[in-house]
């Protein structure tokens, strides 16, 4: 019964991006805002937080922008 409670759920949830789809997402929020070095994964997150919620956790929005200004 817990399956199909899950099943029923997850039916209605957003759909999480995939990774391709996130970076593809993070790198025109990276253009959108100038950011060009570690230094601004604030500015990044901040805007990404906001217009990715739902869509992808904050640990991987995080980890990508990472990979992306490093």
């Amino acid at each position: 019964m817990n399956l199909h409670r899950l099943a029923v759920i997850e039916e209605y949830l957003p759909k999480q991006l995939s990774e391709a789809e996130l970076e593809e997402k993070l790198k025109a929020i990276i253009a959108e805002v100038g950011a060009s070095s570690p230094q601004d994964m604030g500015k990044v997150m901040g805007v990404a937080t906001k217009k990715l919620a739902g869509l992808a956790e904050g640990r991987a929005i995080s980890a990508c922008v990472k990979k992306l200004l490093g």
